[in-house]
């Protein structure tokens, strides 16, 4: 997370929405944020957000699901907001939308599983 120097705008139980400047470093040769930053945001993010819930346990991802709809450009300030879908015992269901507001634009959406390790 140091490294995507998210700004955290709120966090509730189960939710976190954060802010991110698209730097140079975050993006392809076509000058647009890379879609493997994108997923590292929606990953660290699920990360934190079960960190959130204060369980005893340790969580670890077990998969990644992200469809890409928008490019952010450079210089750009996207959001991402996560939410909790399922809770299990073993495994929890979380997403994460990223969006780019100075454009009304939905840039992505990734599912992601963690898994219960103890």
């Amino acid at each position: 997370m140091n490294w995507l120097k998210p700004t955290l705008i709120s966090a509730e139980r189960g939710e976190l929405y954060c802010s991110y400047v698209v730097r140079k470093e975050m993006t392809n040769p076509y000058g647009i944020l890379h879609g493997g930053i994108t997923a590292g945001i929606i990953d660290d993010l699920i990360g934190a957000t079960v960190y959130t819930l204060g369980l005893s346990a340790r969580y670890t991802t077990v998969n990644n699901n992200i469809d890409y709809f928008a490019p952010a450009n450079e210089g750009d300030v996207i959001t991402a907001k996560t939410a909790i879908v399922k809770q299990g015992r073993a495994i929890i269901n979380l997403q994460c939308e990223v969006f780019l507001p100075s454009k009304d634009r939905f840039i992505a959406k990734g599912y992601s599983n963690m898994l219960n390790i103890g």
